[in-house]
């Protein structure tokens, strides 16, 4: 195959898009060991946060820890450049306890293009992709904008929302994937020409505020967790100073304004200018107003863009509305009567790879050697899309060797969830990850992520070994302590004193610290008491989890023993090829178009009914009967 320039040297893996999901997936690449390119449409957006600058959440954070484990780059970012740091659900039950950082926006870009532009193995380029160069049915590279041919053994594609991008606000439609900066043209038309299907989703961003114009005084005040909560195993204490954020309300006055401009046709996300589907989980504003006409006021957080930054993000004000509407609803929010905006709000509308072609590699089936990753594959978020690209550039490595492709399990990560979600159910609406999605969400907390996932990053040795040593040790402390905690006895005339404090029962004889902790009334402070020494708290944190819930996570794996079988129970290609007789039209056209990777896949799409897996495990031991 022809190529010109300078940049026509074959790279064993080729990055298109430079933002959470492609830095992920082009790092991953040359850290393990791979000449990588990565070409992105502006170097000087590289890794840039287009919506709140905030990394983490419920779910979220799961990931980004599940990320940092296995070798990626986000978590430390976020910790190195975070201004704001809290637990979420902290009230709640472990499983949805979640870690999130206000990050200081320009300063996290600045970091992960630092890292990306300095690793070993990886070139990056500026320039743009516009079409895909295929040879015998397999990925060969990229064709950019000016006619060259960049040849590639892999391509992961992580083009965000920049293909075939439309930006709206008000009347105004301008092609682009965010503000200021061209669309992918032609890549969506060269992907349909090769079989790939499409669909068209929305999103939108805020307008920003200039903070010097809100009345800051007057609204509550959201204060960081002090210690500062981390996401990564390296990281020590925040090295940026923490602010806190302000807290206002939508009033009726708000949703007066809005409605007002939904029922004279302004808004383009009832006028039938947008068609694109937007997040349910995350909708606009004037989506808010229409959809909950019952509510007459919403929560809106106003989160500083960064230390020296004036700008404020108010979250919950995503709009496409136009501008004038927009400075008249702001202003008639409580501390915002005299606001001015510093960058209006708009939605996207772009296009996405239906994500049920892909395998559970996020391998494109019609297109082998081709990875997709990130709001390609439908899904939203900076989160959702790093763990993705991770994954996605893990596995392109793992193909180059010829080695089975790192497929995580549900009960394994949340980002087993996210990708068995999407190659088996599809998405028609931005996918967003929440622990509600996880049935096994009690056994994927975000303080067991070591112990989930440690065996298998040991086994890729992407993550540093600083990185897991300091997973192993921590795991290590919670099995000492336990045994520490089981050896240890307490008197009566000890503990009494102390659980009269908190009412609770008086004991009788001496017990150990083991069954005193399990008890709800004994925190980890008053624990410490009870032993006389004050401990670790993150590993006590995570003993009293344990002991607090033992019954329901070994009935939960059991439950997972039972269907572990199904999960191990891989499908071969020959079921697809031929699938048993008995199975109805529906079942054998689903089977064949999704190719379940196991058993256990297959019984997660809608309309394999248990009759259908029968028969799948008939055929499954009659192969291997046959088998020489």
């Amino acid at each position: 195959m022809p190529g010109t320039g300078i940049g026509s040297r074959l790279a064993e893996v080729l990055v298109v898009g430079g933002g959470h999901a492609g830095c992920e997936a082009a790092l991953a690449a040359a850290r393990l060991g791979k000449d990588t390119l990565l070409v992105t449409g502006a170097l000087d957006r590289i890794a840039a946060m287009s919506c709140n600058p905030a990394i983490g959440g419920v779910g979220k954070g799961h990931l980004v820890k599940e990320l940092d484990a296995l070798g990626g780059e986000m978590a430390r970012a976020a910790d190195d450049t975070g201004i704001h740091f809290r637990i979420l659900n902290e009230s709640r039950g472990p499983a949805v306890r979640a870690t999130r950082c206000q990050s200081d926006l320009e300063r996290y870009r600045a970091e992960m293009a630092r890292v990306v532009q300095g690793a070993p193995g990886l070139r990056v380029r500026q320039d743009d992709v516009v079409a895909l160069l295929v040879v015998d049915g397999r990925i060969g590279g990229v064709r950019t904008a000016g006619g060259e041919e960049l040849r590639a053994r892999r391509v992961v594609l992580t083009t965000g929302t920049f293909l075939g991008g439309v930006l709206h606000r008000g009347a105004e439609r301008w092609p682009g994937g965010r503000t200021g900066e061209s669309p992918a043209a032609g890549l969506s038309t060269s992907l349909a020409a090769h079989g790939v299907l499409l669909g068209r989703l929305k999103t939108g961003t805020c307008p920003r505020l200039d903070a010097r114009t809100v009345d800051v005084a007057s609204l509550p005040e959201q204060r960081p967790d002090e210690p500062a909560p981390r996401f990564s195993v390296d990281s020590g204490p925040p090295p940026l100073p923490q602010v806190s954020c302000r807290l206002t309300r939508t009033t009726a006055r708000t949703h007066g304004v809005i409605r007002a401009a939904a029922n004279d046709g302004r808004a383009p996300l009832f006028n039938g200018q947008i068609g694109g589907r937007g997040p349910r989980y995350c909708p606009s504003i004037e989506d808010k107003v229409v959809r909950f006409a019952d509510k007459d006021s919403h929560l809106i957080f106003l989160e500083p863009h960064g230390l020296d930054s004036h700008e404020l993000y108010p979250n919950g004000l995503s709009t496409s509305l136009p501008v004038d509407v927009q400075l008249a609803f702001l202003r008639t929010i409580p501390g915002l009567e005299h606001v001015e905006v510093t960058r209006w709000g708009y939605a996207v509308e772009y296009d996405y790879v239906l994500p049920t072609q892909l395998s559970a590699a996020l391998e494109l089936r019609a297109l082998p050697g081709l990875f997709c990753a990130g709001q390609i594959n439908g899904t939203t978020g900076y989160e959702e899309a790093a763990v993705q690209g991770l994954l996605a550039g893990i596995n392109a490595v793992r193909s180059l060797d010829g080695l089975d492709p790192i497929v995580l399990r549900r009960d394994q990560a949340y980002a087993g969830v996210l990708v068995d979600d999407l190659v088996l159910l599809g998405t028609e609406e931005p996918y967003r990850m929440f622990t509600s999605r996880a049935e096994h969400r009690l056994l994927l907390r975000e303080d067991n992520v070591g112990a989930r996932l440690l065996e298998l990053s040991d086994s890729l040795g992407l993550a540093s070994a600083t990185r897991r040593a300091r997973m192993r040790g921590f795991e290590d402390a919670v099995r000492a302590r336990l045994r520490e905690l089981t050896e240890t006895r307490v008197e009566p005339s000890v503990a009494n004193v102390l659980l009269q404090r908190v009412d609770g029962t008086p004991l009788k004889e001496a017990t150990t610290l083991l069954q005193l902790f399990r008890r709800p009334e004994v925190d980890v402070p008053l624990l410490w008491e009870l032993h006389g020494t004050i401990g670790d708290i993150r590993v006590d944190e995570r003993v009293k989890v344990e002991l607090s819930y033992q019954g329901y996570i070994e009935r939960a794996h059991r439950d997972l023993a039972r269907d572990r079988a199904l999960d191990d129970a891989l499908l071969p290609d020959a079921i697809f090829a031929a699938p048993p007789p008995g199975l109805s039209h529906e079942v054998r056209e689903k089977l064949v178009r999704l190719r379940p990777r196991t058993l256990g896949a297959a019984s997660r799409i809608s309309g394999v009914t248990p009759a259908a897996l029968g028969l799948l495990a008939v055929e499954l031991r009659r192969i291997a009967a046959s088998a020489p």
